[in-house]
């Protein structure tokens, strides 16, 4: 009898890739055959998100194109936007089971019940009451050099723009001992690089009331053989203090690149979306890091066209980012949820303001990537190389930059030194030198 066979496909974030690979583990564990999604599956899992309007409609065609490969596969829905909108998925006919967040654990069983049962299944949780980490335990089914490692769940922040507290609930964190086993059973297994994710890391150990519990964990990681790499997932400036950034300089693996959450460079827009810091503080804190971090390559997320943000706002917004000089910026135009204070906020910006603004701010990011690109020719640098693409060989800096090699040696999961020679639309591209 042959295996019945499951396809994943995942939107969004980091946290839901960690767990769309906790959830193939569970059914490989269970005699199951992980397919991919574009293959003719007898179950096919969409892990969906809800962080922007464009997020639910990918998530529903994504549903309804898995009925499309196989009209009596079994169709689940689960992830964030099944956790707040279950009532817009009944509509959708073709998903049997329909399942929240914490469900994710268990979903196998919830599969078996419906193959045994032939009824829909309906399974959401309240996550709002939820005060303890779900840990899926040791998931080892990740990427071959890179593996993302979910260390807290939910988020207090309720920044109002955003739905995801009402998702993911209050912020949860995952035990120390728990990350550690996981991640040296990884560095056994050959991983060199982890990167650690979460809804809101930096609150991570919040609800242990632990005092500097993100680094104490990072220490420990620190210690565990065979890993070269620690990376941090988006990170909330304000836990970027002095103090803590000259601690996290004494760590040694850990990579000089910062995903700092940043979403407007004007006062007052922060202000309307309940963000706690000021344009003075993010720079100080950007100061901070490139003091310590000379060679940090800086990312951020910026929203435009937030409800009230006039185009006085949005040029403070610019000359801003201007000045930081950030390596990439990640452009979201503002999207309204319902159940967010600012969906019902005066003056809403309109879709054609909001894509001329976001323009604007990829031309500058753009223009700022190509001209620190430029700045690494003739250098040497260190690449994690990860995987073929054509006749190169990819990977990235400790400071996450793409740099490619041409593929004359097997060197997938090494560490090696590149020259640099040129930038090749977005990447570095050199020859690998033996020191």
């Amino acid at each position: 009898m042959s295996k019945k066979t499951v396809a994943f496909h995942t939107l969004g974030c980091k946290v839901n890739q960690y767990e769309t690979n906790a959830m193939m583990q569970q059914f490989i564990e269970k005699g199951y055959e992980i397919v991919e999604f574009n293959e003719k599956a007898d179950i096919y899992i969409i892990n969906t998100c809800t962080v922007t309007n464009m997020s639910d409609r990918k998530s529903r065609q994504m549903l309804r194109k898995a009925k499309q490969k196989n009209k009596d596969g079994i169709i689940v829905a689960t992830g964030c936007y099944a956790q707040v909108a279950k009532q817009e998925l009944e509509k959708i006919e073709e998903i049997d089971l329909i399942l929240g967040i914490n469900e994710k654990n268990e979903i196998v069983k919830f599969v078996e019940d419906f193959i045994n049962t032939n009824k829909k299944i309906e399974n959401i949780s309240d996550v709002m009451q939820q005060k303890e980490f779900l840990d899926f335990g040791c998931v080892t089914s990740v990427e071959r050099t890179r593996a993302a490692i979910k260390i807290q769940d939910g988020c207090d922040r309720f920044c109002t723009y955003c739905i995801i507290p009402y998702a993911r609930g209050r912020v949860r964190s995952r035990k120390a001992e728990s990350i550690v086993a996981e991640v040296t059973e990884l560095a056994k297994s050959g991983i060199k690089e982890i990167v650690l994710t979460g809804i809101h890391i930096a609150s991570y150990g919040k609800d242990f009331k632990e005092e500097n519990a993100l680094l104490n964990l990072l220490h420990l990681l620190n210690e565990i053989p065979g890993l070269k790499r620690i990376r941090l997932g988006s990170i909330e400036p304000t836990l970027l203090t002095p103090e803590f950034v000259n601690e996290l300089k004494q760590i040694e693996k850990i990579c000089d690149h910062f995903h700092l959450s940043l979403q407007s460079g004007c006062d007052e827009t922060l202000k309307r979306m309940n963000r706690r810091y000021t344009t003075d503080e993010f720079r100080k804190v950007v100061q901070t890091l490139r003091k310590l971090f000379p060679n940090a390559a800086l990312t951020t997320d910026v929203i435009v066209g937030f409800p009230g943000e006039t185009e006085e706002e949005f040029q403070k917004t610019f000359d801003f980012l201007k000045e930081m000089n950030f390596y990439k910026i990640h452009v979201f135009p503002y999207s309204q949820r319902n159940g967010t204070k600012a969906a019902i906020m005066d003056n809403q910006i309109s879709a054609e303001i909001k894509e001329k603004r976001v323009q604007k701010l990829i031309e500058l990011s753009d223009s700022n990537e190509e001209r620190i690109l430029q700045q690494y020719i003739n250098k040497h640098i260190e690449v994690l190389f990860e995987q073929e693409d054509g006749e190169y060989i990819k990977g990235h800096t400790t400071n996450y930059i793409e740099v490619q090699v041409p593929k004359t040696q097997a060197l997938e999961n090494q560490i090696e030194i590149v020259e640099v020679t040129k930038v090749a639309y977005k990447k570095l591209e050199g020859l690998v030198i033996k020191m």
